[in-house]
């Protein structure tokens, strides 16, 4: 994918037009159509890419300041108003979240939203799989980063088996959650050298494993550029062992650029934000834990939500402020990065979801 300024106008008319005339657009005309849901900031993990372990003490949001189901389940109409059609529910670590399976149930009785996603770490997901199938979850994605035992956990704080991950991608697609994407963060001399044994481990498994190129998010990873490894280098090294193609995107908007092995074996995915930067087809919001808007996964700064709608807010001024935050969007945070630019004070994507 290419940054928004390569894209013409005919391809941001037509992201406008995938909800209708009336879509409501950002600056750079992108429809608002995904919405990304933090339902809890702790992790029982402390990845090094996240929430290294070195970098704490943490500084969770209380409970007590944690949307309830009924807040969440009424700000997702809201958002439903204004076009979201697409939910993810994220964390931290969602799993930890107590009753979860309860919250994708009442989600799943909105009529308009289509799929509802869980991003998490597999440690949890084996014996809470059939409940979330059960309960209404359209389908899963796991980080699995490696299957060599040393690597995993020295990328995880060493609170994670390989054994345990894989036990809970099975149990997610006994529970009809499949295909299951299965997200490896990439990054050089840490846990390269093993990717392609993990992408043999999946071929043929119907699963989609996705490459994600090492990013900057919030401020306790150390980021170096030096640590990325290129998509067009793990392509290469793909392609030295089993052919692929790329393939087009199921919809406008898809994040992982496609490509299928050409012997049959299946399809993998490469999130190229430090590369090859999507701002330009961009439809995510996120709302943390604690209620707060933020448009862009490298915000600084967001919208409290939670605080009106506790005062007593009405549906439609929630809308208006939530139209208000979106229609003077202009986020394109990886294209700048790419010119050399980088930014502080970044908000924590343990808040906010990868």
């Amino acid at each position: 994918m290419r940054g928004f300024d390569t894209f013409p106008v005919s391809f941001r008319h037509e992201a406008a037009a995938v909800q209708g005339a009336s879509a409501l657009c950002d600056t750079l005309n992108r429809p608002l159509q995904d919405l990304r849901i933090s339902v809890t900031d702790r992790c029982n993990l402390r990845c090094s890419y996240c929430m290294p372990s070195d970098s704490g003490p943490f500084d969770f949001v209380p409970t007590d300041e944690h949307l309830n189901f009924e807040e969440t389940d009424r700000l997702v109409r809201v958002f439903t108003r204004l076009g979201v059609r697409k939910i993810r529910i994220t964390g931290g670590e969602p799993l930890l979240r107590p009753r979860l399976p309860a919250l994708i149930r009442r989600l799943r009785r909105i009529p308009v939203l289509g799929e509802i996603a869980l991003t998490t770490n597999g440690v949890l997901l084996a014996r809470n799989a059939a409940a979330l199938a059960d309960a209404g979850l359209s389908r899963v994605t796991v980080s699995l980063d490696s299957l060599d035992e040393q690597v995993l956990g020295s990328m995880n704080g060493g609170r994670a088996l390989v054994e345990s991950v894989l036990a809970s991608i099975d149990a997610a697609s006994e529970a009809g959650l499949s295909p299951v994407k299965i997200n490896v963060v990439v990054q050089r001399g840490v846990n390269d050298h093993t990717v392609l044994d993990l992408l043999e481990r999946f071929r043929h498994s119907g699963h989609v494993v996705r490459m994600i190129e090492y990013m900057d998010t919030g401020t306790r990873n150390c980021w170096q550029a030096d640590d990325v490894v290129p998509t067009r280098e793990l392509i290469e090294w793909i392609n030295e062992r089993w052919p692929i193609k790329p393939v087009p995107a199921h919809y406008l908007g898809e994040v992982a650029r496609r490509y299928v092995y050409t012997d049959g074996a299946g399809e993998i995915g490469f999130i190229s934000s430090i590369s090859q930067p999507f701002c330009g087809s961009c439809q995510r919001v996120r709302l943390s834990t604690d209620g707060v808007l933020y448009t862009c996964l490298f915000a600084t700064q967001g919208t409290d939500l939670r605080g009106p709608l506790r005062a007593g807010a009405s549906d439609n001024e929630l809308e208006k402020i939530i139209a208000e935050v979106w229609q003077t969007r202009g986020d394109r945070y990886s294209e700048i990065r790419a010119s050399g630019i980088t930014r502080r004070g970044k908000v924590e994507m343990y808040r906010v979801g990868g």
